[in-house]
């Protein structure tokens, strides 16, 4: 895939996997940026009311129309989900850029999120989506803060990510910014337990770019 160049002319076509809060939140925001998107649900019925709201740019499908729709993918469903979603959809999935917004909450997702965690979430979820690449991205935040947030005048809200591939990296950032928040990458997807669960340093940090810097001990 060619690198995505900066700003929202680009039109870059996006799957939301999960279409609840944080999905419906950032996937609202790429549409307002200019961005086609297809939001997936086991029941895209439901979604009837999201899309018309948004506008043309907006569609539902099923999870696997949505794999197919687009080489960017943001996943933002139960922790647990991802096994069967990689299972299913392997072959469609393969060399996609996918945007990791799931974190593994042990009272819903069971053993499997007491695994990722030792493991790191990121490097977890690579391991259940084998032949993508994966950048955690967008789960720090509550969708309340993303909503009220997003393009706020400068200095803008920080967004931490983490990535083991340049372009995947640089796509993740691009649309960081254009969902209206500024990327900070922390590093390789092994980093992405710097901020995967509540009380490590990057985790619900309402912060600028500088400030986040600061607290992840990042240069400047």
């Amino acid at each position: 895939m060619a690198p995505l160049p900066s700003g929202a002319q680009t039109r870059q076509p996006i799957a939301v996997i999960g279409a609840g809060h944080i999905g419906g939140t950032v996937g609202a925001l790429w549409v307002k940026a200019g961005h086609p998107v297809m939001f997936a649900s086991r029941n895209p019925a439901e979604l009837k009311p999201l899309v018309e709201q948004l506008g043309p740019l907006a569609r539902a499908g099923t999870v696997a129309q949505a794999i197919r729709y687009a080489d960017v993918i943001f996943l933002a469903v139960p922790y647990k989900a991802l096994p069967q979603i990689g299972a299913d959809n392997k072959a469609d999935l393969k060399d996609k850029v996918v945007l990791d917004a799931c974190n593994a909450v042990a009272g819903r997702d069971g053993d499997m999120a007491q695994q990722a965690l030792a493991t790191g979430v990121g490097v977890a979820t690579q391991g259940y989506l084998p032949g993508t690449h994966v950048v955690r991205a967008f789960n720090t935040l509550g969708y309340h803060v993303l909503e009220a947030e997003a393009n706020r005048p400068a200095p803008r809200l920080a967004i931490p990510l983490a990535g083991d591939d340049a372009n995947a990296v640089r796509i993740a950032q691009d649309l960081v910014r254009d969902a209206g928040f500024d990327p900070v990458l922390v590093g390789g997807l092994d980093t992405a337990r710097r901020f995967q669960q509540r009380g490590d340093p990057g985790y619900g940090q309402q912060a600028t770019a500088t400030e986040l810097k600061r607290k992840l001990g990042l240069a400047p």
